[in-house]
């Protein structure tokens, strides 16, 4: 049936994606700031933040949140990302009133009560303990503040000990303040429901919502690289070697996240079969690209025994640099074909789907059709892939490892490597 668009008069954009076959309704609130938002004194408040909308408003307590939600059998949680926060809900399509109502309420009327605050201060204290505490999990924190050091992209989302501490009552109602306008909130339901009821419910709820936030943008990111070597007393090793990625907006994102799955993306992917099945130099390989705004990272994470570390780099290196000779018809064909059957897979589940509406709108200012997705992947070429992978791998790396790593290459011999024109290729000294 589409997705529709209504604005309402405050400029907050409200969309659906009727899908009449559906008992269920998915819907969420979506706010375009995150952590890289925070100023840096505010380090972990937009995580913070979100924990704290359900800890009780003006006419619920924290209980009452929960208990209204289940009631019915509905489902609510939240989520902070970089450049997002979102509030959302899955429930009966008889009960999308409630749940628009329990998540505007938490919105526009969240008490942050002092001793409810302490507490999930106290959680997340936990949380940051448990990540790093976690290796795989570690090793991604330290990567993207070594990609982008000293700057508000590259910080962890859930903060510091100090910093989630340090936060009052006030800070959160003052960023909130500051970064939840209409004006960049994006409103949307997927499953059994009308386009013109839903828009009456929130317009009911949050028609009155403030129409701008702050007009300050985030600090513009800056890709630096580097390196970052911890050694813990593990039984493995954890490493991640990255570059700057693509943004958004910009030519080469699809190419980047098409590469990304020729390169590592499933059991056929050129680091799968080489650096594992052949090999036999780890037991997980894979690699990725995340975009934002302005910016991206693209990057390819290991977990090795400290044996095969030594061995393991220089044959990764190799890899991306024979992408930048050759790539394959037949691998671009099936990761086109994996990323299709991804989208197809995810829009049948209307929370995805509902997810997917807002981040484009967020994104680019307006949903985007299957079909327009499927002309900029079906107009990618092998040519054009291998360029990607020599522009991409040719800049300064970001080297992250957590483990035994101490006979990983330095720095200098992969960076000196990764710059040397093919076919010469130099050994990583130890």
């Amino acid at each position: 049936m589409g997705v529709e668009v209504s604005r309402l008069s405050n400029g907050l954009t409200v969309a659906t994606e009727t899908l009449p076959h559906l008992e269920s309704v998915a819907l969420g609130i979506w706010v375009k700031s995150g952590s890289r938002n925070e100023r840096d004194d505010e380090h972990g408040i937009a995580h913070l933040l979100e924990h704290m909308a359900f800890k009780g408003t003006g006419k619920r307590t924290a209980l009452q949140i929960a208990t209204d939600i289940e009631d019915v059998g509905g489902e609510i949680n939240a989520a902070t990302s970089v450049e997002t926060t979102a509030f959302y809900a899955r429930v009966l399509r008889e009960d999308m009133p409630l749940a628009i109502d329990i998540l505007a309420d938490i919105l526009t009327d969240s008490k942050f009560d002092p001793n409810e605050l302490e507490r999930e201060q106290h959680v997340i204290l936990q949380e940051i303990g448990a990540a790093h505490d976690t290796p795989d999990d570690a090793v991604f924190d330290r990567f993207t503040e070594t990609a982008f050091r000293h700057q508000a992209i590259g910080r962890s989302i859930l903060g510091t000990p100090e910093t989630v501490q340090s936060f009052t009552s006030d800070q959160l109602r003052g960023f909130m303040e500051r970064q939840y306008g209409a004006d960049r909130m994006v409103v949307v339901a997927a499953g059994g429901l009308s386009h013109d009821e839903f828009v009456r419910e929130v317009e009911k709820r949050l028609g009155t919502f403030r129409d701008k936030a702050d007009p300050a943008a985030p600090q513009y990111s800056h890709y630096v690289g580097g390196d970052y070597r911890e050694h813990r007393d593990l039984m493995d090793a954890h490493v991640i070697l990255g570059f700057e990625g693509r943004a958004y907006h910009v030519r080469d994102f699809y190419a980047s996240q098409v590469l990304s799955m020729i390169l590592g993306g499933g059991m056929s992917s050129r680091l799968f079969q080489e650096v594992r099945e052949k090999r036999g130099l780890c037991y997980s390989v894979y690699a990725f690209h995340w975009g934002f705004s302005d910016t991206g990272i693209f990057g390819v994470h290991a977990a090795t025994g400290q044996s095969d570390l030594a061995e393991l780099i220089p044959v990764i290196v190799g890899e991306l640099q024979k992408a930048g000779e050759r790539i394959d018809q037949a691998e671009l064909d099936r990761a086109r074909a994996q990323y299709r059957a991804g989208l197809m897979m995810s829009r049948e589940s209307p929370a995805s789907r509902a997810s997917q509406v807002a981040r484009q709108l967020l994104l680019y200012g307006r949903p985007i059709e299957m079909e327009e997705l499927m002309d900029r992947l079906s107009g990618l070429t092998v040519e054009r892939l291998a360029d990607l992978s020599s522009r991409l791998f040719s800049s300064r790396p970001t080297v992250t490892a957590i483990g035994p790593v101490g006979s990983l290459a330095p720095f200098e011999s992969i960076r000196d490597t990764l710059t040397t024109p093919r076919p010469v290729l130099h050994k990583l000294a130890v």
